[in-house]
């Protein structure tokens, strides 16, 4: 995992190379294209992962897979619709959880169990607050598309603050109770000043798109095909890539599905941050279940 981060690091200021060298409009058609290809890639496997989990490899046909998928988009785009203000504060808490636990599941002792979960929501919470609070207006601009609810640059810092406090009393408390934290404390503090920089020079989607891409979804996938086929090789990731390649075309399918019926009611943000949603959710309880499992055996 060490050169996954080491990975994640060059990519990032490669990233911000990317950042000062293309035209806006490139950078956030490139953002969405990475966020469709690797992003949804690293939720396609959700359906081999449980049943790595369940140890039962019961068949799945694809017009079932097709119809549960299907109804699961349009379920979180309704919620969107009809209570989008209810339904993003709920994706943020979900994001904020799931990226945390992938980020820190390895790091801290299982010993821990409650407050770990607590340390994971606040870390993913604080690095989606540090995306937010350098990007103040866009976030404003995008609740207000997706919510038509005016959030305050005020609130967006306040929250920031509130959400740090928190997060620095609680890894204060680790630095105590787990020695593997407190080995590596200042490494983790690196990380964050590059999450820094990316988040105050890229603008909302790129920022999103590096954290995304390079710090979750890579890491993601070297757990997952891990988990399944028991180490990282070249031949394990083709073989990845391919069971989860025809849930990834299902997952654009479902899009642009998505983007046709709505694209005359609602802003491209709504439709994507409801479709990323119809993702996440189910992916984050998968991948908790993958942890508690592997932590079992």
């Amino acid at each position: 995992m060490e050169k996954i981060y080491n990975l994640s690091i060059v990519l990032s200021f490669l990233g911000l190379w990317l950042n000062s060298s293309i035209p806006k409009n490139y950078e956030i058609a490139l953002g969405f294209i990475l966020i469709f290809s690797f992003g949804i890639l690293h939720g396609s496997n959700d359906i081999l992962l449980i049943e790595n989990i369940s140890n039962k490899k019961t068949h799945y046909p694809i017009l079932k897979i097709v119809v549960i998928y299907v109804i699961s988009v349009f379920t979180a785009v309704c919620i969107f619709y009809f209570m989008p203000l209810i339904a993003l504060i709920l994706f943020i808490f979900s994001s904020a959880f799931h990226f945390g636990e992938q980020h820190w599941e390895h790091k801290i002792s299982n010993n821990l169990k409650s407050f770990n979960k607590l340390y994971y929501f606040f870390y993913g919470l604080f690095v989606l607050m540090l995306l937010f609070v350098f990007n103040s207006q866009e976030v404003i601009d995008v609740i207000k598309s997706i919510a038509n609810y005016t959030l305050t640059k005020d609130f967006i810092v306040y929250s920031f603050i509130i959400t740090a406090a928190i997060l620095i009393l609680l890894s204060i408390n680790l630095i105590y109770k787990s020695e593997t934290f407190k080995s590596i404390y200042l490494k983790e503090l690196f990380y964050l000043l590059v999450f820094s920089v990316v988040f105050k020079v890229s603008t909302l989607i790129w920022g999103f798109t590096m954290y995304f891409i390079f710090w979750h979804s890579i890491p993601s996938l070297f757990e997952q095909i891990t988990f399944i086929y028991g180490s990282f090789k070249k031949e394990h990731v083709i073989r990845y890539t391919k069971k989860a390649f025809p849930y990834w075309l299902i997952s654009l399918l479902g899009l642009a599905i998505v983007v046709f019926i709505f694209k005359n009611q609602q802003s491209l943000y709504a439709i994507l941050f409801s479709f990323i949603a119809a993702l996440t959710f189910p992916h984050s309880i998968v991948i908790n279940k993958m942890f508690l499992h592997k932590n079992n055996f």
